[in-house]
């Protein structure tokens, strides 16, 4: 597994990017974007459904989303995470797909935003979102088997984890600079950590 950490001029500010299991670049103005796969969805090449099928039809990902908040109250890292650990880290959706999604369900009326929780706020079910899926149980069920379908070939040799450990980075990075942005300084030491951090993943055993 290799990284490769690059600086350089962007006009007017810096940028560096990282290229890896998943990708995270930064523009001018601070401009933040954080892939898991090749796509907006964020899929993984490899899974039953190969590279370039969609893993969702129209409003499966609405519904799957539902039914995991309905488990638990959740924000949308808990989610994706979720989905991820479904598929044994063969698939997790884009932060684009999902918080799109959360704000349709809380336009519906399906969901509800709890007290924010630091920066994240955690979504619940209202009863409508129950009913909603009282109403669709059997689709939900068959979403949920596909969702688990497709990461078992790779169970054992997945590594969710790994996921799991980039997405911590992509919210650390995104929070840092939410209200602030970039500056010469912050940007060096980020980058420096970065570089440090592939350096020490080459040469690991």
């Amino acid at each position: 597994m290799r990284f490769h950490m690059h600086r350089h001029g962007c006009g007017d500010g810096r940028a560096f990017m990282a290229v890896g299991p998943g990708g995270f670049s930064f523009g001018p103005g601070g401009r933040f974007k954080f892939e898991f796969g090749d796509d907006g969805e964020g899929r993984r090449g490899g899974g039953p459904r190969g590279r370039g099928r969609r893993m969702f039809g129209q409003g499966e990902l609405r519904l799957v989303l539902l039914k995991l908040i309905a488990d638990e109250p959740r924000h949308g890292y808990d989610l994706i995470r979720a989905i991820e650990e479904l598929t044994h880290g063969d698939y997790a959706p884009s932060p684009g797909v999902v918080y799109p999604t959360l704000t349709l369900l809380e336009d519906m009326g399906q969901i509800v935003a709890q007290a924010a929780e630091g920066q994240r706020k955690k979504f619940a079910v209202t009863d409508e979102g129950r009913a909603e899926l009282a109403d669709k149980a059997e689709e939900v069920g068959r979403l949920l088997e596909r969702l688990e379908e497709t990461g078992e070939g790779r169970r054992r040799s997945s590594r969710p984890e790994l996921g799991r450990a980039m997405g911590n980075l992509m919210a650390a990075l995104k929070n840092r600079t939410s209200t602030d942005g970039w500056n010469e300084e912050l940007l060096n030491e980020v980058v420096d950590i970065l570089d440090d951090a592939a350096k020490r993943i080459e040469r690991a055993r």
